[in-house]
């Protein structure tokens, strides 16, 4: 998922459980523009980063362990990656959504689709 700022959601894509959630991240910044993009160290890879750094923004991502040389990352802006967390926050509250009831990633799609727009008329 990919949120503004302000914790809403902007772009979602619904994958199996076990895909690794970076295979999903030059599709969710495609088109994007922004000074910085947030995440955690579970997307520490070149390629994203030179993806980050084609649209021109900073990328704010904490170095892996298995990395030999350490990127620095700032810390200060690093602190604002919890706005992505609260929106999973505020998704969960719903039963729906936590739990993926739906049996078709179509339903649980059309019901994320609902959640966004309520996020984003709070």
């Amino acid at each position: 998922m990919l949120v503004d700022a302000l914790g809403r959601p902007l772009r979602f894509i619904v994958t199996a459980g076990q895909v690794g959630d970076i295979t999903q991240a030059p599709a969710l910044l495609q088109g994007q523009t922004g000074d910085a993009v947030l995440a955690d160290k579970a997307y520490d890879s070149n390629a994203l980063r030179e993806t980050i750094k084609s649209m021109g923004a900073e990328a704010v991502i904490p170095s892996n362990r298995s990395r030999k040389i350490i990127i620095p990352h700032d810390e200060a802006t690093y602190k604002d990656r919890n706005r992505i967390e609260r929106c999973f926050n505020r998704m969960k509250h719903f039963r729906r959504f936590a739990t993926r009831y739906d049996r078709r990633a179509i339903h649980f799609q059309g019901f994320v689709y609902l959640l966004a727009a309520m996020i984003w008329m709070r």
